[in-house]
């Protein structure tokens, strides 16, 4: 294995493997990319679904992550249905969130320079620990009684603190465990197997918020962070495909923005994704809003909902470790498929037609999740994409700060149905017009062509053959079918 500098690993910035990248257009036999696109090699050959699992590091890793990743979400449900409990409003759930991941919106970048700085392994040593001493010190406080609403808001923000250095340094690392032949598969399967623990999780903290109450979830999260700990001690460290950390050096920060804000492949994915998580994804608001204020119910009806997130999620990882690339043109599809259930969703008759849309929704939230993250990861300098993966989760995961108030807001005032049709409506606006301006880069146009056999709407290259019976050959045809 690989024990350089991972240089030779992914695609140099501006180098003449540029034409190697997935990027949003994949063009058929013959045909010529458009400007700014990259597809991926044409022989690349399909993996197993499991394929990562076969490397040591990569399965020590993954069995320590499904542990603390069923304490995470007992510990989100439990800590969502605390607040409700504690305060009865929806906003201060969405301030609880936005405190969370507050964090990240202020120094995600940071936190990405660090983890180019520095061994991730060692890192993540350091962020497990601290964030399984968050979970335990919200148990006691919840066990002893003393809880109030700003105990938790004050270790959702601690917790986000660290989730700052842990992002970026725990997705970059996945690369150094399985090189870059098994990346993709192994991000499907890193969401894989969070959304398995997804499906456990909810339903076991459910079970104990009414038997027991919230503080026995937060203790078993605090303590399912042993499990990643034992893990990363327990690899073999000249098995790692190393990256030489950056020296320390003024303008690094400076130097990663301007390193995405040159590669239309990079920033457009997320500014998209940005879109999404900061006012697509805010389920906990709307998911405690529904259950309280529409079907009547309580935790138990939550984590079911939760559960059938899980589902659909855990059915879209799956499929898309699968997958062979992973393009843009996927990641702006699911975006609006995903828009356009979540307003369905929302005006829903029923308890079942709500719960049954669940599902595809989920499905394909997770697609966008998968897709945006590998084509990322796989289109960026290994000795850049700590910073690059920082500012691609500061913008998906730290938008809810923003979302997140603005959403619980609507949602307090306008009633549940409408702030989740104002998550839905905005989400699929901002597919629609990223992958407008996708096109627009890569020089492409739509043509609609009605003839039986033909993809029906499909982009090209701009300034291609108008005549309807010219070769597909010569219309130097890009693959993007809707």
């Amino acid at each position: 294995m690989s024990t350089g500098s991972g240089a030779h690993s992914a695609p140099a910035p501006n180098s003449d493997h540029d034409t190697d990248r997935d990027d949003a257009t994949a063009t058929t036999p013959g045909a010529t990319a458009a400007p700014g696109a990259a597809a991926g090699p044409a022989a690349t050959p399909r993996q197993g679904t499991f394929s990562s699992l076969r490397i040591r590091n990569y399965r020590l890793f993954a069995t320590g992550q499904v542990v603390s990743n069923t304490g995470t979400w007992m510990q989100r449900i439990a800590q969502d249905w605390l607040v409700l409990s504690l305060t009865g409003s929806s906003t201060a759930v969405g301030i609880t969130s936005a405190l969370q991941f507050l964090p990240m919106l202020l120094f995600g970048l940071y936190g990405g320079v660090i983890a180019d700085r520095f061994a991730k392994r060692k890192l993540l040593l350091v962020t497990q620990s601290a964030m399984g001493l968050t979970g335990l010190a919200l148990a006691v406080l919840t066990l002893s009684g003393h809880v109030q609403a700003w105990h938790v808001y004050l270790t959702a923000f601690l917790l986000g603190l660290v989730t700052v250095v842990d992002n970026p340094s725990r997705q970059a690392f996945v690369s150094e465990m399985v090189g870059q032949e098994d990346l993709r598969n192994a991000v499907s399967l890193n969401s894989a197997n969070f959304q398995s623990a997804r499906l456990i999780g909810p339903a076991v903290a459910g079970v104990l918020i009414t038997a027991l109450g919230s503080g026995w979830a937060f203790l078993f999260n605090g303590l399912s962070f042993m499990a990643p700990v034992i893990g990363l001690l327990m690899m073999r460290t000249s098995e790692l495909h190393k990256v030489t950390p950056v020296p320390r050096s003024k303008g690094q920060l400076r130097e990663g923005l301007r390193y995405v804000s040159g590669h239309p492949e990079l920033i457009w994915p997320i500014v998209l994704v940005g879109f999404i998580g900061t006012f697509g994804f805010n389920f906990p608001i709307w998911l405690t809003a529904f259950v309280d204020t529409v079907f009547h119910a309580g935790a138990g009806t939550y984590a079911l909902f939760n559960s059938l997130l899980a589902a659909g999620s855990l059915i879209g990882a799956l499929l898309a470790a699968r997958r062979a690339a992973s393009r843009l043109r996927l990641l702006v599809g699911a975006a609006l498929i995903f828009g356009t259930l979540e307003i369905m969703a929302a005006l829903a008759p029923s308890f079942w037609i709500f719960a049954a849309l669940l599902v595809p929704m989920s499905i394909f939230g997770l697609t966008i999740n998968v897709t945006a993250n590998s084509s990322i990861q796989m289109a960026t300098d290994p000795l850049m994409r700590g910073r690059v993966m920082s500012l691609f989760m500061m913008v998906f995961v730290g938008g809810t700060p923003l979302g997140a108030p603005l959403v619980g807001w609507v949602t307090d005032t306008y009633g549940a149905r409408v702030g989740f049709a104002m998550g839905g409506v905005i989400s699929a606006g901002a597919a629609a017009a990223i992958g407008l301006i996708l096109a627009r880069v890569c020089g492409l146009r739509l043509k609609i062509d009605l003839r039986r056999g033909r993809q029906h709407v499909t982009f090209v290259a701009r300034g291609g053959p108008e005549t309807s019976g010219a070769p597909e050959s010569e219309e130097k045809r890009v693959a993007v079918t809707v």
